[in-house]
């Protein structure tokens, strides 16, 4: 990020409001894992079952997923400012009500309502992000800052969670939102550009707002409640049938009507696409990492809360110096996006499997820390070719929308992850444990098994990579990003910087 003092106010600005928006994002990202940690105490203070307790993480999950392409759209309609800033207030607002929570039903309901805040804030950050810095050598740092806080904010989540939960108690993982929450809205006034909204003045497509949402909340019900019901399950099967149903209906009805909140013509944008669908096998494997492999660490290995978090530190430190020093697009300048993003993808796969032979009496060194080594660098070097890709055709009237879809690929796909994984290692632990395996080596028999499947979903997502996706090149009107000639001026741009 360039000096402060070296940039003119519009500049300042700029990146004052690029740190805004990644603190509104920061806020969900934390929330996707710190509650995790002081899931214990909740349901020691609240009298939560095993099964009720779930709902404490699906009930944020459902209504997150549920409401991110909607509010991708009334962003590019009603302006992305107005959007992001409801919904950091109505996350804050919930959140305050989460913290003070002194029944089962008060919190779940408050989590419901705080993913709702966190998709309207979450939704439209990459969109502002676009449009606030048109030039590739700003916004390939932008973006950069952005996976900072996206890939290593999960991890920052972990050793919160653990820290609030032991030192003070669970409540405060909640209130810690309120000062963030606060200052993101009161600088996100002043500071981030609203745009010119799409307007409503062809009216809004209310019936398809409502079946995408409807579908996307049935559908990510029906994942995150395989682990109770099974996959061949009648209310699966039936929650998972009905949502397709739904989603096909809404799709129809945006083909026939005027004003789609979905112009399906954003279905034809091969980057997007493609790379949304490459983006959803990573997250299954980085997910994966994140909760299965907190899980080893607790119950195989006996880490406490903090420990967990702390373990996590080499991911969390190798995304911040690549982000830092812009490494990423640096890399992307160079030598293009593609060939930035499969050795990233590759890493991802080499620290599943390494995670995949960490046995029941593994030290930290050298196979944990190398696997969490190397989730950082695949991580930190893909996320941000990925994010290159996707927007670079999009048009910007529609940048709201693009990023509403990047949004829901990796919420559905971290729900439908940890949904598959998490059956196939509770499945082989029950099998193992039959077989008369000690507890610890049936566990840990049952993470292994699902970090290797993880490490082979990611190595299809490499070859969906090197197939379907191809070098950004851009086309007049849209909001495209660095590939090509844009590579030089962002390589010429670095070298001006660093003189």
């Amino acid at each position: 990020m360039p000096s402060i003092a070296a940039t003119t106010p519009s500049d300042r600005r700029r990146w004052i409001a690029l740190v805004v928006v990644c603190l509104g994002q920061l806020m969900s990202v934390l929330d996707t894992t710190v509650v995790n940690v002081a899931l214990p105490s909740i349901q020691h203070d609240l009298d939560f079952t095993q099964s009720s307790l779930t709902w404490v993480i699906n009930a944020y999950l459902i209504s997150f997923g549920s409401f991110l392409l909607m509010a991708g759209r009334l962003g590019d309609l009603i302006g992305r400012k107005r959007v992001f800033l409801s919904g950091v207030l109505l996350f804050t607002a919930a959140s305050a009500v989460c913290g003070l929570a002194d029944s089962q039903a008060l919190l779940i309901a408050a989590r419901f309502v705080q993913g709702a805040g966190g998709a309207l804030s979450v939704s439209v950050i990459l969109a502002i992000i676009v449009t606030e810095f048109p030039l590739p050598v700003d916004r390939a740092k932008a973006m950069s800052a952005y996976m900072f806080v996206v890939v290593s904010g999960g991890s920052i989540g972990l050793l919160a969670g653990g820290a609030l939960t032991q030192a003070i108690n669970w409540h405060w993982i909640f209130f810690i939102n309120l000062p963030i929450g606060l200052v993101t809205v009161l600088m996100g006034r002043s500071l981030i550009t609203e745009n010119v909204g799409l307007g409503l003045k062809n009216g809004v497509d209310v019936l398809g707002s409502a079946l995408v949402t409807l579908a996307l909340m049935i559908g990510v019900y029906a994942i995150v409640e395989v682990t109770t019901y099974g996959w061949t399950s009648a209310h699966t099967l039936g929650f998972g049938g009905l949502a397709v149903v739904l989603l096909a209906a809404f799709l129809r009805l945006e083909s026939r009507i005027s004003n789609p909140i979905m112009p399906l013509r954003i279905l034809r944008l091969r980057g997007l696409i493609g790379s949304s669908a490459v983006r959803g096998f990573l997250v299954t494997g980085m997910f994966t990492t994140f909760f299965l492999g907190a899980l080893y660490l607790q119950h195989v290995l006996h880490y406490s809360a903090v420990e967990t978090g702390v373990a996590f530190l080499p991911m969390t430190l190798t995304v911040a110096t690549l982000s830092l020093l812009g490494i990423p697009a640096r890399l992307v300048a160079r030598f293009g996006a593609m060939r930035v993003l499969i050795p990233g993808l590759l890493c991802g796969v080499a620290s599943l499997v390494l995670l995949s032979t960490a046995g029941v009496g593994a030290g930290f060194f050298p196979t944990i820390f190398l696997a969490f080594l190397l989730l950082g660098l695949g991580a930190g070097s893909s996320f941000m070719p990925l994010l290159t890709i996707a927007m670079a055709d999009v048009p910007p009237a529609d940048a709201g929308l693009g990023s509403g879809i990047v949004n829901v690929s990796m919420q559905v796909s971290a729900a439908l992850g940890l949904a598959v994984l998490g059956t196939v290692a509770t499945n082989h632990t029950k099998a193992l444990t039959a077989h008369g395996q000690p507890l610890a080596n049936a566990l840990t028999g049952g993470y292994h098994l699902a970090f290797t499947v993880a490490a082979v979903v990611v190595a299809v997502g490499v070859v969906v990579a090197a197939v379907v996706l191809r070098p950004v090149t851009g086309r007049p009107g849209s909001a495209r990003a660095a590939d090509s000639q844009d590579a030089l001026e962002l390589e010429a741009a670095f070298e001006a910087i660093e003189a």
